[in-house]
């Protein structure tokens, strides 16, 4: 190789600089996402652009680019108020660009115009295709099937702690009369990892899904392109088939975004959905009201009814009183007259019976004396015949000691004295043999 011929490295820079300039003489409109999006002190706004490809979104290509301040404020402006978004990190753009190389600075694009509308089509694009491949999935109406709780007293909330949108949501909660139990679970709610950050919110309350009656998605207000993560597939996937009824509160005015139309219940607002909440609560406390109502006013009626039937059982009972009265009272008098009658007949009896039992009784007593005469005789003899007298004077005797009737020999000692007595009189005898030795 020959060493003089080569180029410094200034040639080359200004060689190729040549070249570009060549080639893009004229500025030239550029398709890229915005990766980066500085304002320096001095008004200048420095981009780095990216195109990516693949499913995994992998960059494949990347170039800085410039905004001049003397271009910037109009192009920021025009493009906000056509999207309802300032240029940020996260958008698709269409960039009118000069190419442009520096010997020191490298290769860059100086932007000069900003299509608006690309961006906004893209977000249309983007909201087409999730639609049609939620539809496909046949996922599409799986949340809305679930149906609303009459009383959704316990409630997961995917928020940003930090977001207006949901400190309305909770002041509205809090200017109701209701207990209602709020659990936030914190995410992005836009740019950059705004889709990744909501799905897994989702996931964490799926995890504890028992413990909620609903989940409510909720932010602020927003431009088309800010609330463009709410049109992706993953995002509105997880929505659609998510296993708990899901309000959004987008804070959106215009067009709806794919989340709020896969949801069991879309509302404008976070205080809108938290004012939903509290009617439900209001609903049930009015069909309370009408239903004690109802019964009050039923039980009023029952009592007018009951009231009135006393009365006139009161009046018939009163009408009849008297009729009823004198039946009993001519009953009694009858019962009175048959009781007189009967007790008359049967004095009557009463007194035969007795005379006749008196006319008898002199018969019957003769008869009944002489038996008993008789029976008097039997006795008589009887005793006589157990008479102590009469044995005695059969030749019998008694012997006594001490009192006492002897009936045994060794009931008195030798040498004792008893009394023996007999029919005509009595003697005295001294023992002197009772046989006790023999």
């Amino acid at each position: 190789m020959d060493s003089t011929k080569h180029l410094s490295l200034s040639e080359l820079q200004r060689s190729v600089k040549a070249q570009l300039e060549a080639d893009f003489p004229l500025p030239v409109w550029v398709a890229a996402e915005i990766a980066e999006l500085k304002v320096n002190y001095s008004g200048h706004c420095y981009l780095e652009l990216v195109e990516k490809g693949g499913d995994n979104g992998v960059p494949r290509a990347r170039a800085s680019a410039v905004i001049w301040r003397s271009l910037y404020g109009r192009i920021d402006a025009y493009f906000t108020a056509t999207t309802g978004q300032p240029l940020g990190v996260g958008l698709k753009v269409l960039l009118k660009v000069v190419v442009s190389y520096h010997e020191l600075y490298g290769f860059s694009l100086q932007v000069q115009d900003v299509d608006p509308t690309y961006t906004l089509g893209d977000i249309a694009k983007q909201r087409l295709r999730t639609i049609e491949q939620l539809r496909a999935d046949g996922v599409w109406d799986m949340n809305r099937e679930l149906g609303l709780p009459p009383l959704p007293q316990r409630v997961a909330v995917i928020s940003s702690a930090t977001a207006a949108g949901y400190r309305d949501f909770c002041k509205e909660l809090l200017r109701s009369p209701y207990r209602i139990e709020t659990e936030l679970f914190d995410a992005f709610m836009q740019g950059y990892g705004a889709e990744d950050s909501i799905v897994d919110a989702l996931e964490r309350v799926a995890a504890v899904q028992e413990r909620f009656d609903l989940v409510v998605v909720i932010r602020g207000g927003g431009s088309q392109s800010d609330l463009s993560c709410f049109n992706s597939y993953r995002l509105c996937a997880h929505l659609a088939q998510f296993p708990l009824p899901v309000v959004t509160g987008i804070g959106h005015d215009k067009d709806e975004s794919v989340a709020d139309m896969v949801a069991a219940l879309e509302l404008k607002t976070p205080t809108a959905v938290a004012a939903w909440i509290v009617e439900r609560f209001a609903e049930a406390d009015a069909r309370l009201d009408h239903l004690q109502e109802s019964l009050e006013r039923i039980v009023g009626e029952v009592l007018q009814t009951e009231r009135k039937r006393v009365e006139r059982v009161g009046m018939m009972l009163a009408t009849h009183a008297v009729s009823v009265t004198k039946w009993f009272e001519m009953r009694f008098e009858r019962l009175s007259a048959d009781l007189r009658r009967g007790a008359s007949a049967l004095l009557s009896a009463e007194r035969k019976r007795v005379s006749d039992a008196g006319a008898a009784l002199p018969k019957y007593s003769s008869v009944l004396l002489a038996g008993e005469r008789e029976r008097l005789g039997n006795m008589q003899r009887l005793v006589g015949s157990y008479d102590p007298q009469r044995i005695l004077d059969r030749g019998f005797a008694v012997v006594s000691y001490g009192g006492t009737a002897v009936t045994a020999p060794d009931q008195v000692p030798c040498g004792s004295t008893v009394e023996i007595r007999v029919a005509k009189g009595g003697m005295k005898a001294k023992i002197t043999d009772n046989g006790k030795d023999k």
